[in-house]
Parts: structure tokens; C-alpha cells; sequence
């Protein structure tokens, strides 16, 4: 009988976990010799790049499936995940599975190892699924890669690929530890994705941010394409289970375009996406993409933890938003888009954000308050969110909950508590960091 040496998917969940999610130094060296270590799979396939501090995966997820209505094999590189780590590594829209992650894990282990000894800290795990991502990309193989920054852009792992197109979501004040405490300073980082030649798709942003992108691209020679000028949307309606938009496109106007996500923000992300991918298969002024295939990609759209709706009766939606620009972003979908009598939200947020922002954002359109902690070792104790939520919302709209079963538990009672027969316009929602859903997604789809 052999002793068995494959780990198990959990041993190496374990193993990734162990190497950290932060360094003191931020640079590309470790992870671009892990890569030409492993033959630079990352040359393999043409990639679209993605950056900004709100909607970054939502757009990816909308730009991978739009590519694959037009018959292109995709991989997708997103993060956070919310079940788990193959969530963050897709091929044709679907998380890798187990047995393909753990083949290309160990591939991919000797060789970090043999650069952990060489350095003075070893790779991360964000260095490490990002490798494991382009190289399982590789075997595939895919047609197309669509990446999303980390944090920030210019020394994010992801940034060895120099993508030919680039996307740049709004930026605004998030990981102002890392990146910076101004605008401006955000968007330098952020613009460090754009490469020589490369065509830049770029929200509309504001004019702090806007200038040192402008800048980037000037210095490198790349092309961009701005929102509200070259694209955008030209009409939205809602409509059930999502929104109908008119866009307009680099290559003309598409119209009747249903999208099953709920916002203006995320019917700007589909602006986004429709260019990047447009600029990808080459349409412009000459050149208009298939509208129904166009369609039949939107259709097919999600992005779990976005305004996710996840029971009825009482409704709960999930939310990642973890700062004031997505958590605005969410209250006005709310307040455009759902009908609530009564709404009680649950909130779990990171000790590093705006959480009195985000209270103030919410308390409008929230009746009640159930803070809880997440499970993150960074979240902010409840006691603590409670002290702030006490001060925007009074003492006694504000209930704590340790625990996320308790939390729900506490919320859906008080959403149900003095509303006579049908449950119709009542609903729960639970927000405040991507951590927080997960957590709560967990729970709820068992």
C-alpha cells in the first residue's frame, strides 16, 4: 500500500490561505519569475484588463459573457470569491473544477517554491491564484482571457499581462492605505495597467481621476474611449427582473437590450462591457457588432451578490457593496427599482471602511438595523458598528447580532413583526462588504 501524496482540494485551500494576503512591498519580480518559470502562459491568449474601485466584476462577468455569445472560449480571473477559490478561475463561465485546480496546483507548487527560497517573502495567495488562473488559461486553452485587478494596477499581480484592451471602471477613495488618500493618486495607480498601444475603455470619471488617465495614455501611446462621449446609455426602463437599455456603442446603437441586473450602475457597467468587447473584435465607426448576439449575451448575464435576490416571502437581496460609491449605487437601485413598505438590512463591514458613510447612505431607506461581524479577520466588531449605526439611525432602530445566523434570524423577524397578511413588501437586505454575503450566502442556499 502507497502512502498517498495528492493533497485534497481543502489541503490545498489550507496551503493558499497560509501564504498571506498582504506584503510589505508591492512589485511584480516574484510573480513574473513564478511565470517564465512556468513558460509565461499568460502570452498564450490575447486578455482584457479590468481596474477601478466599483464594478469590476460585474463588468467582467458581462464582457465574458457577451464573448462567449460570439462562440469565443473565455477564462475569467475575478476576486473576492464568495463559496470558493475556483470561483475566482472560470473557463466558458463556469468555476474550474476541483480536479482541474488541484492538477494545475501542482504543476504550479515546486516552482513557487523554488521562488519563495529565493526571495526575501514569498508569494502570495493573491500571487498564486493569479498563476494558477493564466496557467489553467493555457491548458485550456481559451481564446480569451479576461482579467480583474487585485488592488490597484500598476504593481497588482495581474499587471505582467499588458493587455492590448483595458478597462477602467469608476475609481474613487478605497485602499487609501496602499494606493493613496486622494483621487488622483488612486488613478495613477490605476492607470499602471494601460501599456504602449493599448485601447482604453474608461467610465465616466470624475475630473481628478480623469486627468492622470488622460495622462497614462498620452505618455503610452494608447487609444481611449471615454463614456459619454464615444459610448454610454442612451435610455434605461425597468423591467422585471433586471433593466432595458438602449446603447450606444462604439459601433452604433443596440437596442432593446435586456440586462438581469438591477441599478444604473450596473446598466453603466453594461455600457462599459459592450465597448471593451466591441473594441476587442475590432467594431467602431465602420463596423457594428451582431445585435442579437449582443442580446443573447447580456441575457445570459449574473453577478452573484449584486442586488441578488435569494429567498421571497420576506424578500432578501445580497449586496457586496463595501464603500460609499457602491453603497450609493445601491440605495439608489433600491429606491428606483423596489418597491419596499418595509425593509430591515443586515450590516457587516471591514474595520478599514467608510462604515459611517455607508450608514448614512442607508439610513433613508432602512427602517431598521441589524449589525453583526463578519468573518473576516479584518471586520469591524459589532459593538463598534453598533456605536456608529446608533448615531445615524438612533438607538432604538439598531439591534446587534454577533453571529450572521443570528443576524438574518433577527432581520427577517423584524421585517415580518406588525405587517398584516401578505409578506409582499417586506424584504431584508444584507450588505456592507463582499464578506458579509458570502457569509450569508452560505446560509442561505443551503
Amino acid at each position: 500500500m502507497t502512502d498517498r501524496t495528492d493533497p485534497t482540494f481543502a489541503e490545498i485551500e489550507a496551503e493558499l490561505a497560509g501564504r498571506g494576503f498582504t506584503r510589505m512591498v508591492f512589485e511584480l519580480d516574484r510573480i513574473s519569475s513564478l511565470l517564465d518559470l512556468l513558460g509565461s502562459p499568460q502570452r498564450a491568449y490575447p486578455s482584457i484588463h479590468l481596474t477601478g474601485t466599483n464594478g469590476k466584476t460585474s463588468t467582467a462577468r458581462m464582457i465574458d459573457s457577451l464573448l462567449r455569445a460570439f462562440g469565443l472560449h473565455t477564462g475569467r480571473y475575478t476576486s473576492p470569491h464568495l463559496e470558493t477559490v475556483r470561483e475566482r478561475i472560470s473557463l466558458d463561465g463556469e468555476p474550474v473544477d476541483e480536479a482541474r485546480f488541484t492538477a494545475v496546483y501542482q504543476e504550479v507548487k515546486p516552482l513557487a517554491e523554488l521562488v519563495d527560497d529565493r526571495s526575501a517573502e514569498p508569494l502570495t495567495y493573491f500571487d498564486m491564484t493569479t498563476a494558477l488562473a493564466f496557467a489553467t488559461f493555457a491548458d485550456a486553452p481559451v481564446d480569451v482571457a479576461v482579467v480583474e485587478v487585485g488592488l490597484g494596477g500598476a504593481e497588482d499581480a495581474t499587471n505582467v499581462i499588458q493587455a492590448g484592451v483595458c478597462v477602467l471602471t469608476p475609481v474613487g477613495l478605497d485602499h487609501t492605505e496602499w494606493l493613496g488618500d486622494t483621487l488622483h493618486d488612486i488613478a495613477v495607480a490605476k492607470s499602471g495597467i494601460i501599456h504602449p498601444g493599448a485601447t482604453v475603455i474608461c467610465a465616466a470619471q470624475e475630473e481628478e481621476a480623469a486627468r492622470p488617465i488622460l495622462q497614462r495614455c498620452a505618455e503610452v501611446g494608447a487609444t481611449i474611449a471615454r463614456e459619454g462621449s464615444e459610448f454610454g446609455v442612451l435610455r434605461r426602463a425597468v423591467a422585471f427582473g433586471g433593466q432595458v437599455l438602449t446603447l450606444q456603442g462604439l459601433g452604433g446603437v443596440y437596442e432593446e437590450v435586456f440586462v438581469p441586473l438591477h441599478g444604473a450602475h450596473q446598466a453603466q457597467n453594461a455600457a462599459v462591457a459592450l465597448a471593451a468587447v466591441e473594441a476587442f473584435l475590432g467594431a467602431g465607426a465602420r463596423r457594428q457588432l451582431d445585435v442579437e448576439a449582443v442580446r443573447e449575451g447580456f441575457a445570459t448575464a449574473s453577478s452573484p451578490g449584486r442586488l441578488e435576490r435569494i429567498r421571497t416571502s420576506p424578500t432578501i437581496l445580497l449586496d457586496g457593496a463595501h464603500n460609499p460609491q457602491g453603497m450609493a449605487a445601491t440605495v439608489t437601485a433600491l429606491q428606483e427599482e423596489f418597491a419596499f413598505s418595509k425593509l430591515v438590512a443586515v450590516l457587516g463591514t471591514l474595520a478599514d471602511k467608510d462604515a459611517a458613510s455607508m450608514l448614512e447612505l442607508l439610513e433613508p431607506v432602512v427602517d431598521h438595523l441589524v449589525v453583526t461581524r463578519n468573518s473576516s479577520p479584518r471586520a469591524l466588531p459589532a459593538k463598534e458598528l453598533a456605536e456608529l449605526a446608533a448615531e445615524v439611525f438612533g438607538p432604538d432602530r439598531v439591534e446587534v447580532a454577533e453571529q450572521m445566523p443570528d443576524a438574518i434570524e433577527a432581520a427577517v423577524a423584524l421585517a415580518e413583526e406588525d405587517v398584516p397578511g401578505e409578506l409582499a413588501g417586506v424584504g431584508v437586505l444584507i450588505t456592507g462588504s463582499v464578506v458579509t454575503v458570502a457569509d450569508a450566502r452560505r446560509l442561505l442556499k443551503r
